[in-house]
């Protein structure tokens, strides 16, 4: 997969931040955005502002539903003063892109590049690709070129760069926190996701009247009830669980078109798939008890394995999804089952191979169209059950039963056995 990294404070994300993501997406070869908020800007020490947090979930409120554009918290994670180079190590050895991923900065930046970190090591891990910000660097015709020539500014860039034809759009983060300061009109500078947060938290000064309910998404249908449950997942999940749970659903959506299914389906199921991980152990019960199976010696010892079948009630009440193939990835996606259809292995293999799971073999995470789909999921059931093992010394023997059972069904597809029906042989 072809990658490009924007950086930034994003205090707050705003439009021209999207906007100049779709552009690269729209206008040269890459398949996916990665956003990573800066903890501290190295130029901007006393930008203060909203919090890290509150800076991750503006920006995470504002691309859901959008396959195309990530977030990545490492910088976040790291803390201190955020580089550049550093990030680019860790996208590269995490993420494992084609080719070189690109680095996506605003004219204005690449002015004074020369005072970054270690700028000559940016310039052999990445593709920079230059937008215009400042009106400096535009290319005569066409949308793009490759050049190696100095940026019309004060300064100099010697590396080679792509200039990104996009449209220059007068809004910074700087301008919106004084509009939001000052009563000024700025609502419709930031996403609406981002809007309610910071309306909701009284971010940067905000003391206004709420400005109500967003507009239903211009995209309608299942787009706009997946926003509606990737809205509910990041405000009712520890916000950890929820970036796992959006990694899943942006690798669902990949493998789900690497082997010919609806992408759709893969996100939706991927970014629903833990909806109930912090529920009561009393509510898991009632849900789970709703899809008229039995609940088994090892599953009222342990409710939380309980999740998947209570997820997939919860998503058949509260979001009328009766798809078949959905909700069977997500009833499944922790236990396996036999007979599972495609689209649940690829949720159970995007759960286990998500891009900030540890713990994973390596190899892996090499994942692509050209593997079959059963010998990766048999794969990928093989490390889970290595793994359970290496953390169990003394394991019941419910769970011996599971771990036999996944066991057999690696067994099973990598020899052409027929697996057994629906029902038989649960542990």
């Amino acid at each position: 997969m072809r990658l490009a990294v924007l950086g930034g404070s994003f205090n707050p994300v705003h439009i021209g931040h999207l906007l100049l993501a779709d552009a690269v997406l729209s206008g040269l070869d890459y398949d996916r955005v990665i956003l990573i908020p800066a903890f501290q800007s190295p130029f901007k020490i006393n930008a203060g502002g909203a919090s890290p947090r509150d800076r991750m979930e503006m920006l995470a409120a504002s691309v859901a539903a959008d396959p195309r554009l990530a977030f990545d918290d490492c910088e976040l994670n790291r803390g201190g003063v955020s580089y550049t180079i550093d990030t680019l190590v860790d996208v590269i050895e995490r993420y494992r892109p084609e080719g070189k991923p690109g680095l996506i900065m605003g004219d204005d930046l690449a002015a004074t590049f020369d005072k970054w970190r270690k700028p000559d090591e940016i310039a052999e891990l990445a593709d920079f690709i230059i937008a215009r910000r400042e009106g400096w660097g535009a290319p005569e015709q066409g949308s793009l070129e490759l050049r190696s020539t100095e940026l019309r500014s004060a300064g100099s860039f010697p590396y080679p760069y792509r200039v990104l034809n996009n449209e220059i759009v007068n809004v910074s983060s700087r301008m919106v926190r004084e509009k939001i300061g000052r009563g000024g009109a700025w609502r419709y500078f930031v996403p609406s996701g981002a809007r309610r947060i910071i309306e909701d938290k009284g971010l940067y000064g905000f003391s206004g009247p709420r400005a109500g309910e967003s507009p239903a998404s211009e995209r309608g249908g299942l787009w706009e009830t997946i926003e509606r449950i990737e809205l509910d997942v990041r405000t009712g999940l520890d916000f950890g669980r929820f970036i796992h749970s959006r990694n899943t659903a942006l690798l669902s959506w990949d493998l789900c078109r690497s082997y010919g299914l609806e992408g759709q389906k893969g996100y939706l199921a991927g970014i629903a798939h833990d909806i109930c991980k912090d529920l009561e152990e009393k509510e898991l019960m009632r849900l789970a008890r709703a899809d008229g199976g039995i609940i088994s010696k090892l599953e009222q010892k342990k409710p939380g394995l309980l999740h998947g079948r209570a997820a997939a009630v919860l998503l058949r009440r509260k979001y009328n999804i009766t798809d078949k193939d959905i909700l069977e990835a997500i009833r499944y996606h922790t236990t396996g089952s036999r007979d599972m259809s495609s689209l649940a292995k690829i949720v159970y293999v995007a759960d286990k191979l998500e891009i900030s799971r540890t713990g994973v073999d390596p190899a892996l995470k090499n994942v692509g169209a050209s593997d079959d789909l059963d010998d990766l999921f048999a794969a990928v059931v093989g490390n889970t059950v290595t793994y359970l093992k290496s953390r169990q010394l003394d394991i019941s023997l419910s769970t011996k039963r599971l771990l036999a059972a996944m066991q057999r069904e690696t067994a099973g597809l990598r020899s052409g056995i027929p697996r057994a029906k629906p029902g038989e042989d649960e542990p």
